[in-house]
C-alpha cells in the first residue's frame, strides 16, 4: 500500500465528531460547539479559495459533514494571501484578529493530517502566499 493512500483511508475511519474533538483539542476550545463554530467557518472559506483536482481530493479525504461545508462553497475568482483570508474570515464573524488566526490554525491543522502531506503540497502551490503557516507548515519558496 502506497503512503499517498493512507491519508485517504485515515480520513474515511474519522467521523465528523472525531474531527471536532480533534480541533477542540488542538484550539483548546472549551466546548465541542465552539470548536464546530471554528470548523464552520474556516472549512467555508477553505471552500472559497481552493479549486480543481485539489478542492475534489481535499473533499474526498474529509469527513462527509465536513465535506458538504467545504464543498458547499463557490470558488472566488480572486483567491485571497493567507493573512487576507485570516482578515475575510474576521470581517464575516465580526471576531478579533487574533481570534480568527487561532481558530484557522487550528482547523487547518487538522485539515493538513487528513489530507497528508502530498496533496498538502498540492494545496499550498495551488494558493497564493501565506497558507502554509495557518496549516502548520513552513512557507513555502522557489527554489533559485
Amino acid at each position: 500500500m502506497s503512503d499517498r493512500r493512507a491519508p485517504l483511508q485515515h480520513s474515511y475511519a474519522m467521523a465528523y465528531e472525531q474531527m471536532l474533538e480533534k480541533v477542540r483539542y488542538e484550539g483548546a476550545y472549551p466546548t465541542r460547539e465552539r470548536a464546530e463554530e471554528a470548523v464552520r467557518l474556516v472549512l467555508a472559506g477553505l471552500g472559497r479559495q481552493l479549486t480543481g483536482d485539489e478542492r475534489v481530493e481535499l473533499a474526498a479525504r474529509l469527513p462527509l459533514d465536513a465535506a458538504c461545508i467545504f464543498t458547499a462553497q463557490i470558488p472566488d475568482t480572486q483567491p485571497l494571501t493567507g493573512w487576507a483570508f485570516v482578515k475575510d474570515l474576521a470581517a464575516r464573524t465580526g471576531a478579533s484578529l487574533a481570534t480568527t488566526r487561532w481558530d484557522t490554525g487550528s482547523v487547518l491543522c487538522v485539515v493538513a493530517a487528513l489530507a497528508g502531506p502530498d496533496l498538502l503540497t498540492r494545496i499550498l502551490r495551488q494558493l497564493p502566499s501565506g497558507y502554509a503557516l495557518l496549516f502548520g507548515r513552513a512557507e513555502l519558496t522557489p527554489a533559485a
